[in-house]
């Protein structure tokens, strides 16, 4: 079976009989959903090359990865299809931040049947569709985003996110990014780095039509239209049956041993991070 095929059956998709746009936002939707962004591998000290083949691998295997995989992954998936897709620089906005394009994030777009799209399966908070190259508002089950011209790239656009989401938003680059090779450094800086927020805390993240999963730590948090429900797992077979179930992240080449190492590593730092007042 081919790489192609072997990425399709992860996402119980079969290939499309012409690129179009009810199949970009089929697969988006089943990407976002089945892919979960995660920070365990770098945070377990076992970061995974970012080149796109490599990463397509990695998916293709049952694992997932973020955003320099993820989005790397789905254009290079994108492409064989047949589908006209470009990756761009980008940054992501956090809370009390102002917007920013510094390559710590890449971006996607997508011209499909004549329209430009908006793409991102690898922000773990995200939209559960493609979003039209267009400036308004757009509510996807219980969250609502919307797409503006950025103020901080010529022929850019930004991506403001749902006002409960982890992020504020992104701001992406207009210009097109031949290959991932300028993101390296960053992804060497957010992957070894002791600085990094990935080095020092778990984070999973998925979306769903009806709402989103976020697993912190050991916090547990879903997201959807009666507002955010949290809950301490602290139970270890619980927390990786919830990586299993609910963000589809077996970790199946994670052995006893280095299991029972990552739970161990996760409980130490959460119990860190919370005497510091986070949660």
């Amino acid at each position: 079976m081919s790489l192609v095929d072997t990425y399709l059956k992860r996402l119980e998709m079969v290939h499309p009989a012409t690129a179009s746009v009810e199949y970009l936002f089929e697969i988006h939707r089943r990407h976002v959903e089945r892919v979960s962004w995660q920070s365990i591998d770098i945070f377990a000290g076992r970061p995974q090359p970012t080149a796109v083949k490599t990463a397509m691998k990695l998916i293709a295997s049952g694992r997932s990865g973020y955003c320099f995989h993820l989005n790397g992954a789905f254009a290079g998936l994108l492409r064989e299809l047949g589908f006209v897709v470009d990756w761009h620089r980008a940054g992501v906005q956090s809370h009390g931040r102002d917007p920013i394009i510094d390559g710590f994030h890449v971006g996607l777009s997508a011209e499909v049947e004549g329209e430009r799209w908006v793409l991102d399966v690898g922000l773990g908070d995200m939209p559960w569709e493609p979003l039209p190259m267009a400036p308004g508002r757009y509510s996807q089950g219980p969250f609502t985003y919307e797409v503006t011209a950025s103020q901080r790239s010529k022929n850019g656009w930004r991506l403001v996110n749902d006002s409960n989401a982890a992020f504020v938003g992104v701001d992406v680059d207009g210009a097109i990014v031949p290959d991932l090779q300028m993101f390296e450094d960053h992804h060497r800086h957010l992957s070894r780095d002791s600085h990094s927020p990935w080095v020092n805390l778990v984070v999973v993240r998925n979306r769903e039509q009806q709402g989103s999963n976020e697993l912190k730590g050991c916090y547990f948090t879903r997201r959807d239209v009666s507002g955010a429900h949290m809950r301490i797992v602290e139970d270890q077979r619980e927390w990786f049956e919830l990586l299993s179930d609910v963000f589809y992240e077996p970790l199946w080449d994670y052995d006893g041993r280095r299991r029972e190492a990552l739970w161990r590593a996760v409980i130490r730092k959460h119990e860190e991070w919370v005497s510091l007042g986070n949660r």
